[in-house]
């Protein structure tokens, strides 16, 4: 895999020269209204200061009662969901046996792939069938012979919008009890879906972490705002290494999502219209893609169409470099998340209907063109 990032590469092209960014998952959508009302009420007040390492007692006490089960022993609220997953990983790569190694689901989203390498450990993928599904025979025998320890999975999916079933997340969590592995389920996306609500892989298991957001949740995913949920055990070591590291996430911010979540009900009605969105600009996009000659499956849910290319181009990287110094539309090559995705690229599509049209038009007539 390049060791570039190209969704910043690409992303940072749009900021600096103009054009519509099909790249990095930014939702073109603005926060809810009610939420910054609140920001705006609360900034004056006494919230300047650290919060507590946890989190904000009322967002803790509002997420225990989301997952029911859990309590203020098992959350801690971060800097959004990557510090997370880096934070978590951090943590495994301390009590873990140094020749095992990390795993992801072939495309990978970029922080799964890339993190490992930064402690020296091997990253290793494993491919999933082309309907999106997972042969469990196979992926067994590839955790024991790839000596695995961590597993990283999430739900919608990102680049590839797969969402797991119910069947196959039990089935990872009996495979990985059975040896010892640990799971680290990102599901940022997990109420962004397209028809059926998703399966919560938060379980009272020693062996799996539960990450999520409210950035693409809220379309705030400047304020990094996310948290996570563990075991006990686990999670008193690895507040000890948020005390050195992250510390604690923005406090007035923090205070603003709990009274917004309080007293508009988890943000039911925005999230319900904007999953509604982001649908709409996925059919929107779709269409034109596939009249283009793009194929792609198995997209539930999520921010993202993986798409391979239409016959005629065979370098993903080539397209998406051309089609915005051409068209100025950004979008992410398919190498970014695959050694096998050189004739893939990736489309964020959580973009106003508009905004999908007028990209989708720039690249049906790059398709004619080139």
């Amino acid at each position: 895999m390049e060791k570039i990032s190209y969704i910043s590469l690409m992303s940072n092209k749009v900021k600096k020269y103009g054009g519509i960014n099909l790249a990095q998952g930014i939702p073109g959508f603005p926060p809810p209204k009610e939420l910054l009302d609140i920001l705006r009420d609360i900034a004056t007040e006494n919230l300047h200061q650290y919060a507590p390492g946890n989190g904000n007692h009322k967002l803790i006490n509002l997420l225990k009662q989301k997952y029911s089960g859990f309590t203020e022993d098992n959350i801690m609220v971060v800097n959004g969901a990557t510090e997370a997953v880096s934070l978590i990983f951090t943590y495994l790569n301390g009590i873990i046996d140094k020749g095992k190694t990390a795993m992801g689901f072939d495309p990978v989203y970029e922080s799964y792939s890339r993190l490992p390498g930064i402690f020296e450990r091997e990253f290793k993928v494993f491919p999933m069938c082309e309907d999106g599904s997972i042969n469990f025979d196979k992926l067994e025998k590839f955790i024991e012979e790839e000596n695995v320890g961590v597993i990283f999975f999430n739900s919608p999916g990102n680049p590839l919008g797969t969402i797991w079933s119910e069947v196959e997340i039990l089935k990872l969590k009996e495979i990985a009890e059975k040896y010892g592995v640990f799971v680290i389920a990102d599901s940022v996306y997990s109420e962004l879906y397209f028809s059926e609500s998703p399966f919560m892989p938060t379980f009272q298991s020693e062996n799996f972490f539960y990450v999520n957001s409210f950035s693409k949740l809220l379309s705030i995913t400047g304020w990094r705002v996310g948290y996570f949920i563990c075991s006990k055990e686990h999670m008193e070591k690895i507040r000890l290494i948020h005390d050195y590291t992250g510390l604690c996430a923005p406090s007035v911010l923090q205070e603003a999502i709990a009274l917004y979540l309080e007293k508009y009900d988890f943000g039911k009605v925005y999230v319900s219209d904007l999953r509604k969105k982001i649908k709409t600009s996925f059919l929107l996009l779709s269409d034109i893609l596939i009249d283009c000659g793009f194929t792609f499956t198995n997209i539930d849910g999520g921010y993202f169409i993986w798409a391979k290319l239409p016959e005629k181009y065979d370098d993903g990287l080539k397209f998406s470099m051309d089609l915005y110094e051409k068209k100025k539309v950004a979008t992410v090559p398919g190498i970014h998340f695959s050694d096998n995705g050189k004739k893939y690229v990736r489309f964020n599509i959580a973009r106003y209907e508009e905004e999908i049209v007028e990209a989708g038009k720039r690249i049906k007539e790059f398709t004619i063109d080139n």
